[in-house]
């Protein structure tokens, strides 16, 4: 009797399961650890500005990538690994979409895994997957140096194609069968990972993945509650708990320009 391959739902992490950037959320606390400058900050809500009010294409992605690489290099790690453990519920809490955490319970009592799949940086991911009880995440990677400060080095950068790349890979080492998978994304950047599984939806898609949605009648989801994980709201079961923070600062892709309509629930 051949073995049932598993089914996984892949999540993109901002604007799709918080509301705002992950990284650039953590731009204040930076600030009052002495990490960045009051110029810096101001730079850092503007682009925080640019993201939740219009979106970002490639070129500007590409220009803050740069900016965000650059800000952090020299960091030290260990400052950074105190801060974010410090405010990472404070910080990311209020942030969280009630529907992605009912999405989320949904794809666990089906029994899928749940994949986060961002831009944004492994040591911020983690937890925050941690605390959402995905099963693993992928994400971008920067180099520490021997002196525990962070290099601007980008070893793994979790973008466009690549995020395809990472799924396909992870279905062939987890026996995933991509057809019965699922992905959930706000952003025309993603449209390789959406097309990579057999069920696919846009979550408060940027204008131009909405296009690709609708000629291709993927579901459109609107995710609009911000709800604070403490006031209540059932997760599913954590996973174990992050020991060592460190922040990238390296922002998500991301949109706001939504349209509602019925989304595909998850099976069995």
């Amino acid at each position: 009797m051949a073995t049932r391959r598993r089914t996984a739902a892949f999540f993109d992490l901002d604007k799709t399961i918080i509301a705002k950037s992950s990284a650039l959320a953590f731009s204040k606390p930076f600030q009052a650890g002495g990490l960045i400058s009051r110029a810096s900050l101001l730079r850092s809500v503007y682009s925080q500005f640019v993201f939740s009010v219009g979106g970002a294409d490639h070129d500007q992605m590409e220009k803050m990538r740069h900016f965000m690489s650059d800000l952090v290099t020299g960091w030290d790690a260990a400052q950074v690994r105190e801060i974010v453990a410090d405010t990472l519920h404070n910080v990311v809490d209020p942030l969280v979409y009630v529907e992605a955490v009912q999405l989320i319970e949904e794809h666990k009592l089906a029994g899928h895994d749940v994949v986060i799949v961002s831009t944004s940086g492994i040591e911020v991911v983690k937890p925050i997957g941690d605390m959402l009880g995905a099963d693993r995440v992928v994400a971008t990677r920067m180099g520490v140096g021997e002196d525990g400060r962070f290099t601007g080095e980008i070893l793994y950068y979790a973008y466009a194609e690549e995020k395809a790349r990472a799924v396909r890979q992870l279905a062939d080492d987890l026996g995933y069968d991509l057809g019965e998978c699922y992905a959930y994304s706000d952003s025309s950047t993603d449209v390789h990972m959406l097309e990579a599984v057999g069920h696919p939806s846009a979550v408060n898609p940027d204008r131009d993945l909405r296009k690709v949605a609708l000629a291709r009648e993927w579901p459109i989801l609107e995710f609009n509650k911000p709800v604070a994980l403490r006031s209540g709201m059932s997760l599913p079961p954590a996973g174990p708990t992050l020991a060592a923070l460190a922040v990238t600062g390296l922002i998500a892709v991301g949109g706001v320009l939504w349209a509602g309509a019925r989304r595909r629930r998850p099976g069995g």
